[in-house]
């Protein structure tokens, strides 16, 4: 796919480019970005180059990953990054994962919550998405904070998902269904029944 732009009041949404490395990696210094997803510490300068020049390129490229820089449209500063993950576009699949950070400075102003709105709209009205997955690891109360007010539901807790410095950690999972937003989905939903 073309990498696309995405706007919302106060953001805007659009590929990293090479004149966001200093940006990146600056955000990237922050120990709670580093702590909670597979950014690498310490964050060089040459880890954002690679990230923007090759693994963003290429996500867009082969489809496998569509990652977002978050601007403020206001002045322009990065916010934070945002991307559709884990894609699996083609019938019957239809899914992704949503995964984000945000910049410290930019944290409790609605930031991520915004652009997630728009990104999973995106995802659902023009690219199909039928099943929108979040992990983040358990205790992870900002990003489980951002996942319930987009929407999300709760499915449980994965014991063990994710490897994090020589240990395995578990990971909240929740998912969002177009229906769960009112929006039509090709494929019909038809859940277990509840057992009493």
């Amino acid at each position: 796919m073309e990498p696309i732009f995405l706007t919302t009041e106060r953001l805007l949404l659009r590929p990293f480019v090479p004149s966001d490395v200093t940006a990146l990696q600056a955000a990237c210094q922050d120990p709670d970005i580093s702590r909670y997803t597979n950014v690498p510490s310490p964050y060089t300068l040459e880890h954002a180059r690679t990230f923007i020049e090759e693994r963003c390129v290429d996500g867009w490229r082969d489809d496998s990953v569509y990652a977002f820089g978050l601007f403020s449209r206001e002045d322009g500063r990065l916010v934070g990054s945002m991307a559709l993950v884990r894609l699996q576009l083609p019938d019957p699949e239809r899914q992704a994962e949503l995964g984000y950070w945000t910049a410290k400075e930019a944290r409790g102003r609605g930031y991520t919550v915004e652009a997630a709105r728009e990104v999973i709209r995106w995802a659902f009205e023009d690219l199909g998405v039928e099943r929108m997955e979040w992990y983040a690891e358990a205790g992870n109360e900002g990003s489980r904070a951002v996942a319930l007010k987009v929407g999300f539901r709760m499915e449980g807790t994965m014991r063990a998902k994710i490897p994090y410095a020589g240990t395995r950690r578990d990971a909240w999972v929740g998912a969002l269904l177009p229906s769960d937003l009112g929006l039509p989905t090709p494929a019909p939903y038809l859940p277990y029944p509840e057992r009493g």
